[in-house]
């Protein structure tokens, strides 16, 4: 069978330390990547999701963590429960100044059964680019996100239009502040 390869690479504005932790806390993972019932950075650890193309076409990810290098590589095995094939992802981790580029390999998809259109190539790389390019970027680069609200009114002309408008919407007791 053919080995296919993944490869995307990313450079996110956030620093080695945050983006290992999106790979590796639980909690953050769910909010990115899969909502993993137990899952632990440790060689050796067998983790387990589901997912897939819909609702009513769902699929048991098995996968086992194979290499663990803090804050520079996470790799795992990815096989389906029930399914022929193995598969290997891994993503790397290089620090560039308070950013971190961000490298994802997701190799030998190709042994999974051609004939199940699900396990294609083109669906792998989508989900990755979406993963990568818009969960993982959106989750990691939040904090980053800047705005600013300006509010310029009297306080007093705000307070008393606030109570004037409690009242003539038939409320009977303001608790606010009284301003005359």
């Amino acid at each position: 069978m053919e080995n296919k390869i993944i490869g995307i690479e990313r450079l996110f504005n956030a620093p080695v330390q945050k983006v290992w932790n999106a790979l590796t806390n639980k909690n953050e993972m769910k909010i990115w990547y899969f909502d993993l019932k137990e899952f632990k950075a440790e060689k050796g650890f067998i983790f387990q999701f589901t997912g897939g193309p819909s609702p009513e076409t769902q699929y048991l990810h098995i996968c086992e963590i194979t290499e663990l290098i803090p804050e520079k590589k996470l790799a795992y095995s990815w096989r389906y429960d029930g399914y022929n094939g193995i598969s290997y992802v891994s993503f790397e981790l290089f620090p560039q100044g308070n950013n971190t580029l961000f490298k994802l390999t997701h190799s030998d998809i190709g042994t999974f059964p051609t004939k199940n259109a699900d396990f294609a190539i083109g669906n792998f790389e989508e989900g990755w680019n979406q993963i990568i390019h818009s969960s993982l970027k959106n989750y990691l680069e939040k904090d980053n996100f800047q705005y600013a609200i300006t509010l310029e009114t009297d306080a007093k002309k705000f307070i008393r239009d606030s109570h004037n408008n409690f009242i003539s919407g038939g409320q009977k007791k303001w608790k606010g502040p009284r301003i005359n």
